[in-house]
């Protein structure tokens, strides 16, 4: 067991494997967090249909194991890169980091602060 162990820490496709797979969680995770309205308002598909596609890409990964030489992880993880780059910029466009659910921005903002700027104080 312990000579599986350090094989697997010694290979890279591990670290790449895992990578992926947290990629897709995090993805999926800023999704369930957004608000519904956000994604109307920025002209993205709904709310339910990323947690759809993000919530497979995720069981996929964790069903079948995030590889890079398979190709549902694969299409997993260029759902989760749209997301990431194009649907979540908009909706924090939307927002304007007033109505996002982020815990970061929510304890920033009871801070007097926006996104680490100067404080209001």
């Amino acid at each position: 067991m312990s000579e599986f162990l350090s094989f697997q820490l010694l290979n890279p496709f591990w670290y790449l494997s895992s990578a992926i797979l947290l990629f897709n969680a995090y993805a999926f995770v800023d999704a369930v967090f957004r608000r519904e309205d956000a994604y109307r308002a920025a002209d993205k598909k709904t709310k339910p249909f990323w947690l759809v596609i993000l919530g497979l890409a995720l069981g996929f990964d964790l069903l079948f194991g995030a590889s890079i030489f398979r190709f549902l992880p694969l299409i997993g993880l260029v759902a989760a890169i749209v997301y990431m780059v194009d649907v979540r910029p908009a909706i924090q466009a939307v927002t304007a980091g007033r109505g996002g659910t982020d815990p970061i921005s929510r304890a920033l903002r009871a801070l007097g602060r926006r996104g680490g700027g100067r404080p209001r104080w």
